[in-house]
């Protein structure tokens, strides 16, 4: 099981190694691996060879280290998407072959925030509609959704039922959304959300806040989707210029 040497730095040889143990099933998703000591024997390597190939790995997702319990193999994510494209939950579920569904939470009107004010540049005096839901993939719930919108824009008899807000905003207040402007970020453990998302203590989420535009470059719909990290994976494609 030895690295066979080459004219690359050794650790992008262990780098390699391991990611194809892994591909082919050598240690499983969520598996510990062995403890350095014995990898680093293993592969015939010094152990700050394995280490510096461990901190790489763990930087890409890969592998999971916690301290004091071991090393242990990254699942891989359910669902993938360029962030540049403006894609719905229930469309992100879908092309990964899985079954979308709701948990609907609750719908509230509220007043504005500050922030809600600045965003869609409206008054005080101007009510909100709060929804929260579960959005599950097979059954499984893996995205907490939170989406505003001026209560103007939605007709009272607005049905909680259909899946896609992007769906709503059309059939129900004929606005089609064409474009966002986006915002992610990493978060820890929720106190709230990681419990109902049935998130493991260690599993982080990705927080993705858009204010989303009509054809006419009306901010109509702003929402804060928290994704499993483990289940979703973001890019975006970037040219030089």
């Amino acid at each position: 099981m030895s690295i066979k040497s080459d004219n690359r730095h050794l650790y992008l040889q262990v780098i390699d190694r391991l990611k194809q143990d892994i591909d082919d099933g050598i240690y499983k998703e969520k598996e510990k691996l062995p403890s350095e000591f014995d990898l680093a024997k293993q592969l015939g390597i010094s152990r700050a060879t394995l280490r510096e190939a461990l901190r790489i790995l763990e930087e890409e997702n890969v592998i999971i280290r916690r301290h004091g319990v071991g090393t242990f193999v990254n699942a891989k994510p359910l669902f993938t998407s360029g962030i540049e494209q403006l894609s719905s939950v229930t469309d992100m579920i879908k092309q990964a072959g899985m079954k979308p569904g709701t948990i609907f939470l609750k719908s509230s009107t509220q007043s504005p925030t500050e922030e809600d004010i600045r965003r869609f540049s409206c008054s005080a005096d101007e009510e909100m509609v709060v929804i929260e839901r579960v959005r599950t993939a097979n059954g499984e719930p893996v995205v907490y959704c939170i989406d505003k919108v001026p209560s103007h824009i939605l007709p009272e008899t607005f049905l909680h039922g259909e899946e896609s807000i992007f769906n709503i905003l059309v059939e129900e207040a004929n606005r089609r959304i064409t474009y966002a402007v986006a915002q992610i970020e990493p978060i820890g453990y929720h106190e709230k959300i990681s419990p109902i998302l049935e998130c493991d203590p260690e599993t982080a989420l990705l927080v993705l806040k858009q204010m989303h535009f009509d054809e006419m470059d009306e901010p109509v719909l702003f929402s804060v989707n928290y994704f499993k990290a483990d289940k979703f994976s973001f890019h975006v494609l970037r040219k030089r210029v």
